[in-house]
């Protein structure tokens, strides 16, 4: 078995040319079976002994690249980790994905993104880890008169409103205050809160209450007359003091790559990237028109070090704690994750809706 932590070599050698298919074929078929979440699925396929081994020795080929180790990359091992790939396709964590907020979600994440490393590697955020929803615009902002699918004219006030409709709510109530007391408790003189609570509290709060009310904070409209002090109010609902900024501002490369050292972090951008993908020909701006679950998706990253926030400023700009700075001949690459955020068709121009819209 020591063969096996090949890893890295291995699986390299094992997705050339024809073998990159895999990927596709593994995660695009998705929609034609069944899927169970991948505990379950880890579960089922321990209990069998042909997956157990070919699963266990799949692990194996992971663990070596994850724990750089150097080994023998003969064709035995090669061969051994290929096979081991192969019969993943056969088991019952074929296609298994995770829910958002569900119990274990961490170790479901785990489970996932140790198959799909053995396809690809570790870099790629082009496909999600959980369950799509099938959300329609709709039904999020059904029963939500506080939302305006306009830009608000009038004097009303959509974010205050919905500030008095979330207190009115138990459970928006709940998890509301349950984020406010760790992000505005002051640790000691040099940290304002304790992040991790406040990160941890933020994401039960949009994984657990009613989108018409999580919602009815986050996207509020502003009117004409009160722009400024209504999107103070709307910038300040994740209380970004604590939850969004920090002494200093990293490269949003080097932000991405710590994201993706953590299994939350990184499952909710490879879900944001794969549900807000824009597209210039698209009536929503969004590639599959699902406007809606692009707006769950950025949700989920509130909670994260890659929580966006909106930017100061009277035009609605969204982007996380980082900017492109010192990022020497990386430039490019760091412009265009940025502005996935800043400048995204599907984030901000979906015509119905108002919300998001300058």
């Amino acid at each position: 078995m020591g063969s096996l932590l090949c890893a890295e070599k291995c699986l390299q050698i094992s997705l050339h040319g024809e073998d990159k298919s895999l990927l596709t074929h593994f995660f695009g078929a998705a929609s034609r079976s069944a899927r169970l979440d991948c505990v379950k699925a880890s579960e089922q396929c321990l209990k069998e002994y042909s997956c157990s081994t070919k699963y266990r020795t799949m692990r194996q080929c992971v663990a070596g690249r994850e724990s750089n180790f150097s080994a023998v990359t003969g064709p035995e091992a090669q061969g051994e980790c290929r096979s081991a790939i192969d019969a993943m396709k056969q088991s019952p964590l074929y296609n298994c994905r995770c829910r958002r907020g569900m119990k274990k979600e961490k170790n479901c994440l785990r489970i996932f993104w140790s198959i799909f490393q053995s396809l690809q590697g570790n870099d790629l955020l082009e496909y999600s880890p959980y369950e799509p929803v099938n959300s329609r615009l709709s039904d999020i902002f059904r029963l939500a008169p506080i939302i305006a699918v306009e830009p608000a004219s009038t004097k009303e006030n959509n974010c205050l409103n919905a500030a008095k409709a979330c207190n009115l709510n138990d459970t928006c109530k709940k998890y509301r205050s349950a984020y406010i007391n760790p992000c505005t408790s002051r640790v000691s003189a040099s940290e304002v809160c304790n992040k991790r609570k406040c990160h941890k509290a933020l994401r039960q709060f949009f994984d657990k209450v009613p989108t018409k009310y999580s919602y009815g904070m986050l996207f509020c409209s502003c009117p004409v007359v009160d722009q400024t002090a209504c999107a103070e109010r709307r910038r300040q609902t994740i209380v970004p003091v604590c939850s969004y900024e920090d002494k200093d501002k990293p490269n949003c490369l080097s932000l991405q790559n710590t994201c993706k050292t953590n299994y939350i972090c990184r499952s909710r951008l490879a879900d944001f990237i794969s549900n807000c993908q824009p597209e210039a020909r698209s009536i929503s701006g969004c590639l599959r028109e699902n406007y809606a679950d692009c707006l769950l998706s950025y949700s989920g990253l509130i909670g994260t070090v890659m929580t966006p926030n909106y930017v100061r400023s009277l035009g609605i700009s969204l982007s996380p704690w980082c900017d492109c700075s010192s990022s020497g001949n990386s430039k490019p690459d760091c412009d265009k994750f940025a502005e996935f955020f800043t400048n995204n068709r599907c984030l901000r121009e979906f015509p119905h809706s108002g919300i998001l819209h300058k």
